[in-house]
């Protein structure tokens, strides 16, 4: 790795590393949990169908998801703060697009490209301070940096709701504006710069650009044919499932492979995966359709939607390392298989949420079960994942991990709805497909633990959660993920976790 790890923590040039790194990644985690309380306000101003609303989060989902890896490797090859500012630039520019959005198909657009420069941003944030900071101090700079990153995505609910009723919903996107302008000035004059010589020689844009060709496809086919599967959707579902094939084949081929098949070679690996997919598959999807049944059905303004959920972040943020430490003593296969239960549960109360239900009776004891459930379970979830690989492929191993979540929100956020037959124009209508939802939601999370019962070994060496980061992508309520498990790195200096 080019570029020597001699940053201290604590010093001048340690405190504008992580100011840099941790206003990029804040960035990307803000705009993450902003968006759905945005969404009423949005249809409401750019004459938007649910489609369109689906189109808005997946659109950023499918780039995000798809060129994660990607993004990945070409800060190792083209430098890191290079790929970094890079990514802070796109990303603005389409914040600013979004923003200024005069159409539901400009926004879609947009969030696509936005998704794209995300992809740039995040893992290029931790590999950063990875490669800056001395080895000795390094956990200490991924804690310092989940914590701080962390606060940005606590607040964006809240942030949201208030520039959504007070000024205009636009305001979630050109907020980002002078938050990139600082964040592009202290990154280019004081983080520096790294690469990794042992680096593929070239990026894997065959496999990159089959995998968005899968994932659109079979989101188009999912949100396009919820209606009717018309010839279009049918012919989007083959194209998707060809390019996910393609990727398969350009992956076993390619001798640095973005993704190395080899991994899923392992039980544990793949079983803990397909648990991450099922579980945030029902997360992702029940936390985007409460949120519009909180205002088109309950009233709710913007801002109290955005509030409703604080009990999930809370019980996240104290339980979530001590759900680690107690998968590390017991073994990771009981909390993996009840958590996916718990949440299950959480799910089913929320089932309950309807037109004359109070906060009290409906919401909050769903929210109360639905954290417990989540707090037992992305701890272990994570650190299982990453005790599961070969130490040559931890980073991929949790760079995989992340993708699949966010993958789990993109089929969440276009599945759902289609199964259920939502409709936005009809409150009744549309609380009736939330109550199915909400049924189906619950039974993809129990069969998320039918996965962690058959697939997780009892005894496995599960690594305790440095600081649990609430708002990672298996790693939080708003937006599906797990939360930072201990800051290891990987043999080319890049940590194991990733947003």
């Amino acid at each position: 790795m080019s570029g020597a790890a001699t940053v201290r923590y604590g010093s001048t040039a340690g405190r504008w590393v992580l100011a840099a790194t941790v206003l990029g990644s804040g960035m990307a985690f803000l705009d993450g949990t902003v968006v759905n309380v945005a969404l009423p306000s949005i249809a409401e101003d750019l004459d938007a169908d649910l489609a369109g609303l689906q189109w808005t989060l997946d659109a950023y989902l499918v780039t995000l998801s798809a060129l994660l890896l990607l993004g990945g490797s070409l800060g190792d090859l083209y430098g890191r703060r290079r790929i970094f500012v890079l990514g802070l630039i796109s990303f603005t520019v389409a914040s600013v697009l979004c923003g200024a959005a005069p159409s539901i198909e400009l926004l879609v657009a947009a969030r696509a490209v936005q998704g794209a420069g995300a992809a740039l941003l995040v893992p290029g944030s931790l590999a950063i301070i990875s490669a800056s900071f001395h080895p000795d101090d390094r956990g200490r700079a991924v804690g310092a940096w989940s914590g701080l990153a962390g606060v940005s995505t606590a607040i964006g609910p809240f942030l949201g709701g208030w520039l959504v009723d007070a000024l205009s919903w636009r305001l979630i996107f050109l907020i980002n504006v002078p938050l990139a302008v600082v964040a592009v000035l202290v990154a280019s004059r004081h983080v520096p710069e790294s690469r990794d010589p042992s680096s593929a020689p070239s990026p894997d844009i065959g496999g990159a650009a089959a995998v968005s060709l899968g994932l659109a496809g079979l989101a188009y086919a999912l949100i396009e044919g919820a209606a009717a599967m018309t010839g279009r959707a049918w012919g989007a579902a083959a194209l998707g499932v060809a390019g996910l094939a393609v990727f398969v084949a350009v992956e076993a081929r390619r001798r640095a492979p973005m993704l190395p098949l080899e991994i899923f070679r392992s039980r544990q690996f793949t079983g803990a995966n397909l648990t991450t997919l099922a579980v945030y598959t029902g997360l992702g999807g029940a936390t985007f359709l409460l949120v519009l049944q909180l205002q088109l059905v309950m009233g709710y303004s913007a801002l109290e939607a955005g509030a409703s959920l604080l009990p999930v972040t809370l019980l996240m943020l104290v339980l979530s390392a001590r759900a680690a430490n107690l998968a590390q003593r017991i073994g990771p296969r009981l909390p993996m298989t009840v958590g996916p239960l718990v949440v299950a549960a959480g799910l089913g109360l929320f089932s309950r949420v309807d037109a004359g239900s109070t906060y009290a009776t409906s919401v909050l004891p769903g929210a109360v079960v639905f954290g417990l459930g989540l707090a037992l379970t992305v701890a272990p979830l994570t650190a299982t994942v990453l005790a599961s690989v070969d130490e040559r492929h931890l980073g991929i191993g949790s760079g995989v991990n992340n993708a699949v979540a966010r993958v789990a929100g993109l089929l969440a956020v276009a599945l759902l709805p289609a199964l259920v037959g939502l409709d936005t124009e009809s409150p009744a209508r549309f609380s009736a497909g939330f109550e199915d939802a909400m049924g189906i939601a619950a039974g993809i999370c129990v069969l998320g633990a039918g996965v962690a019962l058959a697939t997780i070994r009892t005894a496995t060496p599960v690594p305790p959660t440095a600081q649990p980061d609430v708002l990672q992508p298996c790693h939080h309520p708003w937006r599906a993920g797990p939360p930072a498990p201990s800051p290891a790195a990987d043999r080319r200096g890049r940590p194991t976790v990733s947003p």
